[in-house]
Protein backbone atom coordinates (compact mmCIF):
# COMPACT_ATOMS: atom_id res chain seq x y z
CA UNK A 1 0.00 0.00 0.00
CA UNK A 2 1.45 3.07 -1.26
CA UNK A 3 1.71 6.09 1.66
CA UNK A 4 -0.96 8.10 -0.34
CA UNK A 5 -4.03 4.96 0.35
CA UNK A 6 -1.86 4.86 3.89
CA UNK A 7 -2.56 7.85 5.22
CA UNK A 8 -6.42 7.55 3.36
CA UNK A 9 -7.48 4.47 5.39
CA UNK A 10 -5.11 5.28 8.88
CA UNK A 11 -6.80 8.42 9.13
CA UNK A 12 -9.39 7.10 11.13
CA UNK A 13 -6.99 6.39 14.42
CA UNK A 14 -6.40 10.04 14.23
CA UNK A 15 -10.25 10.86 14.40
CA UNK A 16 -10.91 8.98 17.16
CA UNK A 17 -7.99 10.34 19.52
CA UNK A 18 -8.29 14.44 18.36
CA UNK A 19 -9.42 16.65 20.78
CA UNK A 20 -12.24 18.39 19.58
CA UNK A 21 -13.17 21.96 20.25
CA UNK A 22 -16.18 23.16 22.38
CA UNK A 23 -19.15 25.02 20.80
CA UNK A 24 -18.47 28.75 19.34
CA UNK A 25 -20.37 31.21 21.82
CA UNK A 26 -22.45 33.44 20.17
CA UNK A 27 -20.63 36.90 21.23
CA UNK A 28 -19.11 37.25 17.71
CA UNK A 29 -21.82 39.38 15.30
CA UNK A 30 -19.88 37.47 11.96
CA UNK A 31 -17.19 34.59 11.60
CA UNK A 32 -15.10 34.85 8.65
CA UNK A 33 -13.64 31.58 7.74
CA UNK A 34 -10.22 31.70 5.64
CA UNK A 35 -7.81 29.35 3.99
CA UNK A 36 -6.41 28.36 0.55
CA UNK A 37 -6.64 25.78 -1.32
CA UNK A 38 -8.35 22.33 0.03
CA UNK A 39 -8.58 24.72 3.40
CA UNK A 40 -11.07 27.46 1.69
CA UNK A 41 -12.87 24.54 0.29
CA UNK A 42 -13.75 23.29 3.81
CA UNK A 43 -14.05 27.08 4.92
CA UNK A 44 -16.55 27.27 3.15
CA UNK A 45 -18.30 24.29 4.36
CA UNK A 46 -17.51 24.90 8.05
CA UNK A 47 -19.30 28.78 7.34
CA UNK A 48 -22.48 26.57 5.82
CA UNK A 49 -22.13 24.32 9.37
CA UNK A 50 -22.06 27.62 11.47
CA UNK A 51 -24.95 29.38 9.45
CA UNK A 52 -27.35 25.98 9.55
CA UNK A 53 -26.41 26.15 13.63
CA UNK A 54 -27.51 29.60 13.97
CA UNK A 55 -24.31 31.62 13.79
CA UNK A 56 -23.75 34.05 10.65
CA UNK A 57 -20.70 32.71 9.11
CA UNK A 58 -19.09 33.87 5.43
CA UNK A 59 -15.91 32.04 3.82
CA UNK A 60 -13.41 33.82 1.90
CA UNK A 61 -9.86 32.90 0.72
CA UNK A 62 -7.15 34.14 2.94
CA UNK A 63 -5.70 35.91 -0.25
CA UNK A 64 -8.50 37.94 -0.46
CA UNK A 65 -9.22 38.42 3.38
CA UNK A 66 -5.73 40.30 2.95
CA UNK A 67 -6.11 42.56 0.41
CA UNK A 68 -9.63 43.61 0.70
CA UNK A 69 -12.24 42.65 3.47
CA UNK A 70 -14.52 45.52 2.67
CA UNK A 71 -15.64 43.45 -0.51
CA UNK A 72 -16.71 40.72 2.31
CA UNK A 73 -17.23 42.14 5.26
CA UNK A 74 -19.02 46.10 5.64
CA UNK A 75 -15.58 48.11 7.04
CA UNK A 76 -18.27 49.46 9.64
CA UNK A 77 -19.08 45.69 11.01
CA UNK A 78 -17.05 45.83 14.46
CA UNK A 79 -16.24 42.17 16.65
CA UNK A 80 -15.84 39.84 13.20
CA UNK A 81 -14.13 36.96 15.04
CA UNK A 82 -11.77 35.19 11.64
CA UNK A 83 -11.38 31.14 12.00
CA UNK A 84 -8.11 30.24 9.63
CA UNK A 85 -7.55 27.21 8.47
CA UNK A 86 -4.05 25.58 7.42
CA UNK A 87 -2.14 22.04 7.42
CA UNK A 88 0.88 23.29 7.76
CA UNK A 89 0.50 26.92 9.68
CA UNK A 90 2.93 27.89 7.13
CA UNK A 91 0.61 28.90 4.33
CA UNK A 92 2.08 32.62 3.31
CA UNK A 93 -1.65 33.97 2.73
CA UNK A 94 -3.47 32.58 5.62
CA UNK A 95 -0.56 33.72 8.08
CA UNK A 96 -0.78 36.70 6.66
CA UNK A 97 -4.47 36.48 6.91
CA UNK A 98 -4.50 35.80 10.91
CA UNK A 99 -2.35 38.60 11.45
CA UNK A 100 -3.70 41.31 8.96
CA UNK A 101 -6.81 40.29 11.04
CA UNK A 102 -5.46 40.68 14.91
CA UNK A 103 -3.97 44.18 13.43
CA UNK A 104 -7.74 45.40 13.12
CA UNK A 105 -8.16 44.00 16.41
CA UNK A 106 -10.17 40.70 14.98
CA UNK A 107 -9.89 37.64 17.27
CA UNK A 108 -8.29 34.42 15.68
CA UNK A 109 -9.06 31.43 15.82
CA UNK A 110 -6.75 29.27 14.47
CA UNK A 111 -6.96 25.34 12.94
CA UNK A 112 -3.93 23.81 11.95
CA UNK A 113 -2.17 20.29 11.96
CA UNK A 114 1.52 21.80 12.68
CA UNK A 115 1.80 22.57 16.75
CA UNK A 116 3.58 25.28 17.07
CA UNK A 117 3.19 26.59 13.71
CA UNK A 118 3.25 30.42 12.52
CA UNK A 119 -0.11 30.30 12.40
CA UNK A 120 -0.67 29.15 15.74
CA UNK A 121 1.51 32.74 16.93
CA UNK A 122 -0.73 34.29 15.15
CA UNK A 123 -4.19 33.06 16.81
CA UNK A 124 -5.68 34.36 19.54
CA UNK A 125 -6.80 30.48 20.21
CA UNK A 126 -4.96 27.63 19.02
CA UNK A 127 -6.17 24.39 17.97
CA UNK A 128 -3.92 22.10 17.06
CA UNK A 129 -3.83 18.30 15.76
CA UNK A 130 -1.69 15.71 14.93
CA UNK A 131 -1.84 14.05 11.36
CA UNK A 132 -0.78 10.66 9.77
CA UNK A 133 2.71 10.76 8.99
CA UNK A 134 2.44 9.53 5.56
CA UNK A 135 0.74 11.78 4.23
CA UNK A 136 1.90 14.04 1.52
CA UNK A 137 2.05 16.86 -0.93
CA UNK A 138 -2.23 15.66 -1.17
CA UNK A 139 -4.18 17.01 2.00
CA UNK A 140 -5.95 13.58 3.85
CA UNK A 141 -6.05 13.27 7.29
CA UNK A 142 -5.41 16.56 8.12
CA UNK A 143 -7.81 18.03 5.78
CA UNK A 144 -10.92 15.63 7.49
CA UNK A 145 -9.64 16.86 11.30
CA UNK A 146 -9.52 20.47 10.13
CA UNK A 147 -13.42 20.07 8.57
CA UNK A 148 -14.47 18.31 11.87
CA UNK A 149 -12.87 20.43 14.07
CA UNK A 150 -14.54 23.71 12.01
CA UNK A 151 -18.03 21.23 12.62
CA UNK A 152 -17.43 20.95 16.10
CA UNK A 153 -17.32 24.74 16.61
CA UNK A 154 -21.13 24.86 15.11
CA UNK A 155 -21.74 22.09 17.85
CA UNK A 156 -21.99 18.94 15.65
CA UNK A 157 -21.20 16.06 17.47
CA UNK A 158 -17.90 14.13 16.50
CA UNK A 159 -18.22 11.28 17.51
CA UNK A 160 -17.00 7.27 17.06
CA UNK A 161 -20.07 6.54 15.54
CA UNK A 162 -19.38 9.21 12.63
CA UNK A 163 -15.47 7.78 12.55
CA UNK A 164 -17.45 4.33 11.90
CA UNK A 165 -19.71 5.39 9.36
CA UNK A 166 -16.93 7.16 7.39
CA UNK A 167 -14.57 4.36 7.80
CA UNK A 168 -17.64 2.25 6.33
CA UNK A 169 -18.02 4.74 3.34
CA UNK A 170 -14.68 4.09 2.16
CA UNK A 171 -14.94 0.43 2.46
CA UNK A 172 -17.63 0.88 -0.10
CA UNK A 173 -16.20 2.81 -2.54
CA UNK A 174 -13.12 0.98 -2.49
CA UNK A 175 -15.58 -1.91 -3.97
CA UNK A 176 -16.71 -0.40 -6.58
CA UNK A 177 -15.57 -1.37 -9.82
CA UNK A 178 -12.73 1.35 -10.98
CA UNK A 179 -13.30 0.23 -14.58
CA UNK A 180 -17.12 1.74 -14.22
CA UNK A 181 -15.22 5.20 -14.01
CA UNK A 182 -12.15 4.89 -15.16
CA UNK A 183 -12.28 5.65 -18.90
CA UNK A 184 -14.18 9.13 -17.84
CA UNK A 185 -12.32 12.11 -18.66
CA UNK A 186 -14.92 14.67 -17.46
CA UNK A 187 -15.74 14.79 -13.49
CA UNK A 188 -18.43 16.54 -12.16
CA UNK A 189 -18.66 16.97 -8.27
CA UNK A 190 -22.16 18.39 -7.15
CA UNK A 191 -23.30 19.24 -3.96
CA UNK A 192 -25.46 21.39 -1.90
CA UNK A 193 -25.20 23.26 1.54
CA UNK A 194 -22.41 22.38 3.72
CA UNK A 195 -21.64 19.59 0.89
CA UNK A 196 -20.60 22.36 -1.88
CA UNK A 197 -17.54 22.93 -0.16
CA UNK A 198 -16.87 19.21 0.28
CA UNK A 199 -18.00 18.51 -3.43
CA UNK A 200 -15.39 20.81 -4.28
CA UNK A 201 -12.42 19.25 -2.05
CA UNK A 202 -13.48 16.25 -4.04
CA UNK A 203 -12.43 17.61 -7.42
CA UNK A 204 -9.57 19.38 -6.15
CA UNK A 205 -8.31 15.75 -4.88
CA UNK A 206 -9.08 14.32 -8.33
CA UNK A 207 -7.34 17.21 -9.99
CA UNK A 208 -4.51 17.36 -8.14
CA UNK A 209 -3.72 13.27 -7.81
CA UNK A 210 -4.46 12.17 -11.66
CA UNK A 211 -4.04 15.55 -13.67
CA UNK A 212 -7.74 15.31 -14.56
CA UNK A 213 -10.16 17.89 -15.50
CA UNK A 214 -13.07 18.38 -12.53
CA UNK A 215 -15.54 20.73 -11.79
CA UNK A 216 -17.83 21.16 -8.76
CA UNK A 217 -21.46 22.76 -8.34
CA UNK A 218 -24.42 23.18 -6.23
CA UNK A 219 -26.34 20.77 -8.08
CA UNK A 220 -29.34 22.77 -9.34
CA UNK A 221 -27.05 25.51 -11.15
CA UNK A 222 -25.53 22.70 -12.96
CA UNK A 223 -28.47 22.95 -15.53
CA UNK A 224 -27.42 26.60 -15.93
CA UNK A 225 -24.98 26.10 -18.63
CA UNK A 226 -22.06 23.42 -17.75
CA UNK A 227 -25.07 20.74 -18.25
CA UNK A 228 -23.60 21.56 -22.06
CA UNK A 229 -20.09 19.69 -21.41
CA UNK A 230 -22.16 16.28 -20.63
CA UNK A 231 -21.83 13.39 -22.26
CA UNK A 232 -20.44 9.53 -21.97
CA UNK A 233 -17.10 10.49 -21.19
CA UNK A 234 -18.66 12.13 -17.95
CA UNK A 235 -18.62 11.09 -14.44
CA UNK A 236 -21.09 12.52 -12.07
CA UNK A 237 -20.54 12.00 -8.24
CA UNK A 238 -23.44 13.60 -6.80
CA UNK A 239 -23.22 14.51 -2.88
CA UNK A 240 -27.09 13.97 -2.11
CA UNK A 241 -27.90 16.09 0.61
CA UNK A 242 -31.34 15.55 3.11
CA UNK A 243 -33.31 18.79 2.65
CA UNK A 244 -32.94 18.18 -1.61
CA UNK A 245 -32.65 14.68 -2.13
CA UNK A 246 -35.83 14.47 -4.49
CA UNK A 247 -35.00 17.07 -6.63
CA UNK A 248 -30.89 16.20 -6.98
CA UNK A 249 -32.32 12.54 -8.06
CA UNK A 250 -34.17 14.43 -10.86
CA UNK A 251 -31.43 15.86 -12.07
CA UNK A 252 -29.01 12.56 -11.97
CA UNK A 253 -31.78 11.08 -14.14
CA UNK A 254 -31.53 13.96 -16.23
CA UNK A 255 -27.59 13.39 -16.68
CA UNK A 256 -27.55 9.72 -17.47
CA UNK A 257 -29.86 10.10 -20.21
CA UNK A 258 -26.92 12.62 -21.65
CA UNK A 259 -24.96 9.83 -21.37
CA UNK A 260 -23.03 10.08 -17.78
CA UNK A 261 -21.99 7.82 -15.05
CA UNK A 262 -23.30 8.68 -12.07
CA UNK A 263 -22.28 7.93 -8.44
CA UNK A 264 -25.19 8.72 -5.75
CA UNK A 265 -23.37 9.65 -2.20
CA UNK A 266 -26.82 9.13 -0.02
CA UNK A 267 -28.89 8.64 -2.89
CA UNK A 268 -29.50 7.37 -6.51
CA UNK A 269 -27.03 6.58 -9.26
CA UNK A 270 -25.57 3.94 -11.50
CA UNK A 271 -23.78 3.19 -8.70
CA UNK A 272 -25.81 4.00 -5.12
CA UNK A 273 -23.63 4.15 -1.68
CA UNK A 274 -25.22 4.41 1.28
CA UNK A 275 -24.03 7.62 3.59
CA UNK A 276 -25.87 7.41 7.36
CA UNK A 277 -24.86 10.83 8.90
CA UNK A 278 -27.64 13.58 8.40
CA UNK A 279 -27.67 16.93 7.78
CA UNK A 280 -24.03 18.81 7.37
CA UNK A 281 -21.95 15.99 9.14
CA UNK A 282 -22.80 13.97 5.51
CA UNK A 283 -20.05 16.05 4.25
CA UNK A 284 -17.79 14.56 6.99
CA UNK A 285 -18.63 11.26 6.40
CA UNK A 286 -18.21 11.33 2.90
CA UNK A 287 -14.63 13.29 1.93
CA UNK A 288 -12.18 10.26 2.93
CA UNK A 289 -14.21 8.28 0.56
CA UNK A 290 -13.34 10.98 -2.05
CA UNK A 291 -10.14 11.09 -1.42
CA UNK A 292 -10.07 7.37 -2.08
CA UNK A 293 -11.55 7.69 -5.52
CA UNK A 294 -9.27 10.26 -6.41
CA UNK A 295 -6.54 7.64 -5.20
CA UNK A 296 -7.87 4.56 -7.23
CA UNK A 297 -8.47 6.95 -10.63
CA UNK A 298 -5.22 7.58 -10.16
CA UNK A 299 -3.81 4.11 -9.60
CA UNK A 300 -5.98 3.18 -12.88
CA UNK A 301 -3.97 5.41 -14.91
CA UNK A 302 -0.48 4.83 -13.64
CA UNK A 303 0.05 8.47 -11.91
CA UNK A 304 1.71 8.97 -8.51
CA UNK A 305 -0.21 10.53 -6.42
CA UNK A 306 3.13 11.18 -3.87
CA UNK A 307 4.88 13.47 -6.28
CA UNK A 308 1.62 15.41 -7.79
CA UNK A 309 2.83 17.93 -10.84
CA UNK A 310 3.62 21.12 -9.84
CA UNK A 311 2.30 21.15 -6.60
CA UNK A 312 4.81 21.78 -3.27
CA UNK A 313 3.32 20.34 0.64
CA UNK A 314 3.08 24.43 1.28
CA UNK A 315 2.58 27.03 -0.07
CA UNK A 316 5.34 29.66 1.32
CA UNK A 317 5.34 33.10 -1.06
CA UNK A 318 8.67 35.18 -1.11
CA UNK A 319 8.25 38.80 0.36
Amino acid sequence: MNPTLNSIFGQFEFWTKAGMPAKLSDRAPLRVVVGCGTSYNLALSVAAGLNAAGFRAIGVPAGEWIVRPQAYVPSQMSDVEVIALSRSGETTETVQAAQASQKRGQKVIGITCEPGSSLSAASDVKIEFDTHAEEGIVMTCSASLMLLAGYALAGLTIDDTLTARAEKLVTAIDAVAVADYAARTHFVFLGGGANYGVALEGALKLQEMAICYTQAFHPGEYRHGPVSLVDERTAIIMLYHADTAEDEAVLVKELQAKGAWVLGLGGAGDVSLNVESDGDLAGAEILPALQLLGERYALAHDIDTTAPRHLTKVVMLED
